[in-house]
């Protein structure tokens, strides 16, 4: 069957202090991005889009897409590489976009401008979240017999194992039931305390947060039927949002308000593997290392391609 994995790597890296998205951490220089392509590509996807901006398409071809021009799925496809910009050229005519703003629009728009290059069932990464092996066997196989409307799919990972003791983080804080999401709410301030307690400190009061709770890491699978309401939550966001020059249209949010709607249903699926990711660049040391003891264990070959 084929899918598309959509790589976004179009954030600014603020909190990380520069494009992380390039940031050479494997034990040759890999990025991290092209570890969820190799595991994306042996699990059956066959198209990768990235989303970029502009500035760093050759750097991101260079660095991904011609490093790994000879993968193959396990049954032979060879796998395309598609490059979609993120910019504010793809925004809606009757949007007038603030003079101050430097920030692209967030991860429903990020999504939304892969939408030429997609005609299959695909599923959604960050660049900068290493997501494990198996989860991308577990979401591609969900991806075989999704629904043509109506239904998407996530893999969710527990709040304690996701959260950095260098910062804040955001998270899709989750409710399930009966393996189905029930409930996303996006808290952008979630802090890991000494004592190992995690609380929201959003609005500088702290809120206790279970650790086991599920979040989303942006890890989604999607029809591509999903793009006419993503098209249509983005619009009426922008109709919303003013002139703030730093509001984001988030994937969590479009997702809980169409789920609110009764037009999204999203399966909760579990994977087994370890997320980690970089978010500040103080978690580079802790990411190289685990990405090195994955090539000593024998999980990756000793170069990618």
């Amino acid at each position: 069957m084929h899918a598309t994995l959509v790589v976004m790597a179009a954030g600014m890296g603020s909190r990380y202090g520069g494009d992380k998205q390039v940031d050479g951490v494997g034990p040759h220089g890999e990025i991290l991005m092209n570890y969820g392509i190799y595991d994306a590509a042996r699990a059956g996807f066959d198209k990768v889009v990235f989303v970029i901006k502009p500035e760093i398409r050759d750097l991101i071809r260079r660095l991904a897409g011609d490093a790994l021009e000879t993968l193959c799925t396990p049954d032979g496809r060879k796998v395309e590489f598609c490059y979609a910009e993120q910019t504010f050229d793809s925004v809606p005519a009757f949007y007038q976009i603030p003079e101050d703003r430097t920030k692209p629009f967030g991860t429903t728009h990020a999504v939304l401008c892969t939408r030429a290059f997609i005609h299959e069932p695909f599923c959604v990464i960050n660049a900068d979240d290493y997501y494990g092996v198996d989860a991308y066997r577990t979401i591609y196989q969900a991806l075989q017999t999704l629904p043509a409307e109506g239904e998407a799919a996530m893999v969710g990972y527990l709040l304690k194992n996701t959260v950095t003791r260098y910062g804040t983080v955001s998270r899709g804080v989750c409710r399930t039931a009966n393996g189905k999401l029930t409930d996303i709410h996006e808290t952008l301030k979630i802090q890991q305390f000494p004592d190992g307690s995690i609380a929201d400190v959003a609005d500088g009061t702290r809120r206790e947060l279970d650790g086991d709770s599920v979040v989303s890491m942006n890890f989604w699978g999607f029809s591509p039927t999903i793009f006419d309401d993503m098209e249509a939550y983005f619009h009426d966001f922008l109709r919303h949002v003013g002139d703030d020059p730093k509001a984001e249209c988030l994937l969590p949010t479009m997702v809980g308000d169409l789920m609110e709607k009764g037009r999204l249903s999203v399966s909760v699926l579990e994977s087994g593997d370890q997320w980690f990711g970089m978010t500040y660049h103080e978690d580079r040391p802790r990411v190289a290392s685990a990405l090195q003891k994955l090539h000593d264990a024998g999980v990756y070959p000793d170069k990618l391609a």
